[in-house]
């Protein structure tokens, strides 16, 4: 593999966990964040610490964007003018707009651009991926997600929905996105959320949401997501039913996943290799496609695109009460315009 020179920009936790990944991969890390905490990072890592966004990106091979969701396309949009590949931590943007622009442009320009969803490089779920895809499972009827874990109030921008777009946008997209994955385009979206949902946070907050997705293949998904007190422990679940068996995940079980009916032994024999870090096995698949590989990533900015597409409905939703409807038209798919309520 070609030795890559990589700007990170971000000083908070995506970024302290994308550093050591690339630094592991033999990388040139250069770091710009206007952070306190940028200085002992950089030397953390053994990265060149740069003064301005400008100086950073020029001349890197690639931009690995890991600041809050509203400075993305900004961001993303100054990489690829200056000729960089660019790894954007999702979601691309608040908007599907926005997002498909920044495709766009990195299109345009000849270089990639691949959206951060570390879910799918997850074994638990790279391990539902096969055994979905390979038909174990027959024919897939219903699949409910939840991910729960204390409200980040360590980032006051998170509980701004300007910023980051609320537990909708940022926290379940995730799920919204492997749901896709798995049982193909969303064509309806009816979603609420509950809780303290707006800056400033108060000492214990909660915010809670769920939506329902319709597949055009006729699978139905539940995404459950909660941010909770600080005391609340992460835990993310599946279950994912089909006519010739079924498949559940609790990351806070043993064994964590279980395969019954035709696709495993009736008692549930948990599979698959769940000690590799699924950010380095991501960045190591990113950091290939950027070297000139042949294989293309497990995600594609087109995904990202998708992925917010299907939070923006959610959250369209939630405001009105209503169920949104999405078309599944390239043509209409970039844009909140033509869907119906």
């Amino acid at each position: 593999m070609a030795e890559l020179d990589i700007a990170v920009i971000g000083a908070g936790g995506i970024a302290r966990v994308h550093l050591p990944a690339w630094t592991a991969l033999g990388a040139r890390v250069r770091l710009y964040a206007p952070d306190e905490r940028a200085p002992e990072l950089a030397g953390a890592h053994g990265a060149t610490l740069h003064s301005s966004l400008h100086e950073a990106i020029s001349g890197a091979t690639v931009v690995d964007v890991c600041t809050p969701t509203d400075t993305h396309r900004g961001i993303t949009l100054a990489a690829v003018a200056a000729g960089a590949h660019v790894l954007c931590e999702k979601p691309l943007a608040l908007r599907t707009a926005d997002a498909q622009e920044m495709a766009d442009a990195a299109d345009a320009a000849g270089v990639r651009l691949y959206p951060g969803h570390v879910v799918r490089w997850f074994p638990a779920y790279d391990r539902l991926r096969a055994v979905v895809a390979g038909g174990g499972l027959g024919r897939i009827a219903v699949a409910r997600f939840t991910r729960t874990g204390c409200y980040p109030a360590w980032s006051p921008w998170f509980a701004d929905p300007a910023r980051s777009g609320g537990i909708l946008t940022d926290q379940m997209i995730h799920d919204m996105d492997i749901a896709r994955w798995l049982f193909g385009e969303v064509v309806r979206v009816h979603a609420h959320q509950r809780g303290h949902l707006a800056a400033p946070v108060p000492p214990a907050p909660v915010a809670t949401g769920t939506a329902v997705l319709t597949h055009a293949s006729g699978v139905i998904t539940q995404v459950v997501g909660v941010w909770g007190p600080p005391a609340t422990p992460f835990r993310t679940t599946f279950h994912v039913s089909g006519t010739d068996g079924t498949v559940r995940h609790d990351s806070l079980a043993s064994p964590a996943l279980r395969v019954t009916g035709t696709a495993g032994d009736p008692e549930g024999i948990p599979s698959g290799d769940f000690g590799q870090s699924p950010y380095l096995a991501q960045i190591r698949e990113f950091a290939d496609a950027f070297a000139g590989g042949v294989q293309e990533p497990r995600v594609t900015a087109a995904d990202g695109v998708a992925a917010v597409r299907i939070a923006e409905a959610a959250v369209e939703s939630a405001r009105t009460g209503r169920a949104v409807e999405l078309s599944t038209s390239v043509e209409q798919s970039t844009s909140m315009e033509g869907i119906v309520t």
